[in-house]
């Protein structure tokens, strides 16, 4: 019973985080983009830190690792990060963005590497990091007379961003906290939250309610409350359960959720290319992971 609920957990978390990407392409036609991130974790940190202050004993963040903590994963992994991707993913599609994002672990492992050490970069592993992002090149699509243009610089852009959640991640792992995970990334969702705020001042976008368009508000809805807030629950309760390697092959589904909910809801293109890349990207994560992946395969099928 347990393996089939960590299953249905998971199709559930790729679901979510897959039609994140399609929301995103949704609230675009409103809302400026980093206004929009900031809408996002608005309602997000509201959400997370309500369940947070209502069942946790001790959710309060008490010490400087804790503070750096919230303000690593705050200001990297949410405001930088999320800010970029609203941004470039004005100039790509839901399929795109997502396959782009899915350098996250990748670029993790790399991060970790230089900064602290990596044991999963061993040679094969250098390989697979560098096919992972020629796979994304080719989803780029890079046109060299309009490099500064299109899809290239939204894919650019969401790549910053990618590199951002790794620095934050990694650095996450240098400091030792006092409360949990749920209630770290709720704090860093308010942080994320405030800073985007202030960058979106900054860009004299205007700050201005919500829209009141249905189509708006379900889109900014389920980025928010099931994107987020629902979807981080999720995703550590699986991180406890099942161990970072499985939890990570989730970025390896989204994609493909995100590519077919964008072509059927928003009728957004599929190229060979984009097929291509996302393929190139699994194989640099099983260059990268191939120490994991043989031993979890036989213990998978005996």
């Amino acid at each position: 019973m347990s393996t089939l609920r960590d299953a249905g957990l998971f199709c559930l978390l790729a679901l979510l985080w897959g039609g994140s990407f399609v929301a995103i392409e949704v609230g675009l036609d409103y809302y400026p983009p980093v206004l929009y991130a900031a809408y996002r974790f608005d309602v997000a940190a509201l959400a997370l830190l309500s369940y947070v202050l209502l069942t946790e004993s001790d959710p309060i963040p008490r010490t400087w690792d804790d503070l750096a903590a919230i303000g690593l994963s705050g200001g990297l992994s949410v405001a930088a990060n999320n800010s970029l991707l609203f941004v470039g993913q004005q100039y790509t599609t839901s399929g795109i963005a997502s396959v782009t994002y899915s350098l996250v672990p990748i670029a993790t492992a790399a991060v970790a590497a230089a900064w602290i050490g990596g044991a999963d970069l061993d040679t094969r592993g250098v390989v697979g990091v560098v096919l992972a992002f020629l796979g994304v090149g080719l989803v780029a699509q890079p046109d060299p007379a309009n490099l500064a243009g299109g899809v290239t610089i939204g894919v650019g852009l969401i790549s910053i961003g990618v590199l951002a959640v790794a620095v934050g991640s990694v650095g996450l792992r240098t400091v030792e906290t006092t409360f949990s995970s749920v209630a770290l990334t709720g704090w860093a969702m308010l942080l994320g939250a405030l800073l985007i705020h202030a960058l979106s001042l900054g860009l004299d976008e205007g700050q201005r309610l919500p829209v009141a368009e249905p189509r708006a508000l379900v889109a900014l809805a389920f980025l928010g409350v099931l994107a987020s807030a629902v979807a981080y629950a999720i995703y550590f309760t699986l991180l406890d359960r099942l161990g970072p390697f499985q939890i990570n092959l989730v970025s390896y589904v989204v994609p493909i959720v995100a590519t077919v909910a964008g072509a059927v809801l928003l009728a957004e293109p599929v190229t060979p290319l984009t097929i291509a890349g996302f393929a190139v990207v699994v194989a640099g994560f099983g260059l990268l992971k191939h120490r994991q992946i043989a031993a979890t395969v036989p213990r998978l099928w005996p």
